[in-house]
């Protein structure tokens, strides 16, 4: 394939398609009780998927879901070169106890909540320098795991405030390829290509690490709305475009009160997306029924989202190009607890129809 072309100061413009030849999402009972109940592959109405703990629950979860993903593209666990996966607890030890018990060569990612543009964007990266014809990318969140390893176990009952948002028990992967899916009507037939189209990462814009001083741990939207406002701007000025030339720009997890935020930021740039603007964290619970407060989050959320919801709607042509922009926050329980702020990350991903 040929290289990738570096533009303007944070992003890569492939010159040809890196195509995704198959996603799987794979949820939790509440998850799929939430406006996208029909949409998910599979919804389990297990909370320990089958485990005796909260995190051998996440791991299967995310195994079980990359398996999907793999089979769903006519693939192997051997014919994967390399996966790129992450999640949210101390040395992703949901991800290493999960896809990494498959046997493929694999990379452990932290990006908190936005890990799934990370794991998107180096696997695009590694498919056009020739380094694998088929890359996986998968991450995954677990409500219960994620209370018990930033805020309190479950037992405590501990209240939240309406800023907080709830996190998704849920996974999301999708194998990254150099051909388009397998057209239908054949052996392996894959459910991302539709009739003659299919979906594309055409172009990158990597995230930097942004720190507005937030230091509230249940307002992760405040936290992570000035890093998407900082790399919808760097890729807006990167590839000369307006937000127009977009049918949508979706955040990770921004929730209600991050989404009111990155509103106002761009506003002040002179920028407004409001009208083409959706967050994975809002699309994925119904707040007035589901009580969640300020959205969903996690890294499944966006995941999830991606292989349920986003990617269907590119494949069928509904949405032509989308900006797609996972959100974290990078919170550490260490430096939190010694005062320190809660920097935000944000890495862009352009989804875009293909004609094959």
């Amino acid at each position: 394939m040929k290289p990738a072309v570096q533009t303007g100061k944070a992003s890569l413009a492939f010159q040809e398609p890196v195509y995704i030849q198959s996603a799987a999402s794979i949820v939790g009972k509440k998850e799929g009780e939430g406006p996208l109940r029909d949409c998910f592959d599979m919804v389990s109405e297990d909370p320990r998927f089958g485990t005796d703990t909260w995190e051998n629950a996440e791991s299967t979860l995310q195994k079980e879901t990359a398996v999907l993903a793999i089979g769903k593209a006519g693939l192997k666990p051997s014919d994967i070169r390399m996966a790129f996966a992450g999640d949210l607890l101390a040395q992703t030890i949901a991800s290493s106890f999960g896809i990494a018990d498959m046997g493929i060569p694999f990379y452990g990612l932290y990006g908190a909540c936005s890990t799934i543009g990370e794991s998107l964007s180096l696997g695009a990266m590694s498919v056009t320098a020739g380094y694998g014809a088929h890359i996986l990318c998968a991450t995954s969140s677990h409500f219960a795991t994620a209370e018990k390893e930033f805020r309190f176990p479950l037992g405590y009952g501990n209240q939240r405030p309406l800023s907080a948002t709830w996190t998704v028990t849920g996974s999301g992967a999708c194998v990254l390829g150099n051909n388009p899916p397998v057209p239908e009507n054949t052996e392996n037939a894959s459910p991302l290509r539709h009739e003659n189209g299919c979906a594309a990462v055409t172009a990158l814009t990597t995230g930097t690490v942004v720190d507005f001083g937030f230091r509230d741990s249940m307002n992760m939207g405040g936290c992570m709305a000035p890093a998407a406002c900082d790399t919808i701007c760097r890729h807006l000025t990167d590839f000369d475009r307006k937000p127009s030339d977009y049918d949508a720009i979706i955040t990770g997890d921004l929730g209600v009160v991050g989404q009111r935020i990155l509103f106002d930021l761009l506003r002040e740039k002179g920028l407004s997306i409001s009208s083409i603007h959706h967050d994975c964290g809002l699309l994925i619970f119904d707040n007035k029924s589901q009580d969640t407060h300020s959205g969903g989050s996690g890294c499944g959320c966006a995941a999830s989202v991606l292989a349920a919801f986003i990617l269907p709607r590119i494949v069928t042509g509904q949405w032509k190009r989308v900006l797609f922009v996972p959100t974290g926050a990078m919170l550490s329980k260490v430096s939190f607890n010694e005062g320190d702020s809660i920097p935000g990350i944000a890495h862009g991903v352009v989804i875009e129809h293909m004609e094959v």
